[in-house]
């Protein structure tokens, strides 16, 4: 790692994925000393006319792994994720050492489920939260949802999960605890709609068991403006208090950054 002038430093890439024509991941080298909270996000970026161009992106991996990773989508015309989807093996990215966010455990009182509501690449900081054992002692079960036009969008989010069994240690902290409902909207799949409509319908309680009860759930919820107007207006119709660092609640919100 080295190190820049302005507080940034720069990461080298290990790896690339493209997981579709719109999304892809990247993994770093992960800076010596550096610590942060499962699904935090951090600024990151590269060099645009001799200046720095950064946005803000979660962590995807989690806070004991010994590498960065980051997901992302590719806009077209993007300022950065029309430069970062060129990225390859061996090149640098620049980064702020500045952790921050509110959709971590901290955030939230305990309970006994956690619901992590996510659309498209906002399910980055919760590949994070699901990994981490802390989740695991603060919840008995764990409900990860993901919404996305289409089945290939689904992909990353289905081998985080799929890692997690592969891992001799992760794996029986986890055991049972961790569901996963991916959900499509523009193509037919085992699951169909978007969590919203779940949510104001029957099809939340038949799949779960249950509403929401803001007496024993918590969520986080990641995703576009919209989505996470909506949300919020259902937590809060259902008697959930919004979280921060400084007052945890019932349910904690960030914008999934996007351009």
């Amino acid at each position: 790692m080295q190190k820049e002038s302005d507080g940034l430093h720069r990461l080298e890439v290990l790896k690339v994925k493209h997981w579709t024509s719109s999304t892809f991941s990247f993994l770093c080298v992960r800076p010596a000393n550096f610590r942060f909270r499962s699904g935090e996000f951090v600024m990151i970026g590269l060099e645009s006319d001799n200046k720095p161009l950064l946005r803000a992106y979660s962590i995807a991996s989690p806070n004991w792994h010994e590498e960065f990773e980051f997901y992302s989508i590719k806009v077209e015309n993007g300022p950065l994720t029309s430069k970062l989807q060129r990225l390859k093996e061996g090149d640098n990215i620049l980064f702020r050492n500045k952790p921050v966010g509110t959709l971590v455990n901290d955030a939230l009182l305990r309970g006994k489920r956690l619901f992590l509501f996510s659309t498209g690449t906002g399910i980055a900081p919760f590949t994070s939260v699901i990994r981490d054992p802390e989740t695991y002692e603060k919840f008995d079960e764990v409900i990860l949802f993901q919404t996305c036009r289409r089945k290939n969008e689904l992909e990353y989010g289905k081998s985080i999960v799929a890692s997690i069994s592969k891992d001799e240690i992760l794996s029986e902290i986890v055991n049972d605890k961790l569901r996963f409902i991916p959900t499509t909207t523009r193509e037919p799949s085992q699951y169909t709609g978007r969590i919203t409509s779940w949510l104001k319908s029957k099809r939340f309680v038949e799949e779960i068991g249950s509403d929401l009860d803001p007496s024993e759930d918590r969520a986080m919820i990641c995703g576009s403006n919209a989505m996470l107007n909506e949300f919020k207006e259902i937590c809060l119709e259902k008697g959930f208090k919004e979280g921060s660092n400084s007052s945890p609640g019932q349910f904690v919100i960030e914008k999934a950054f996007v351009d």
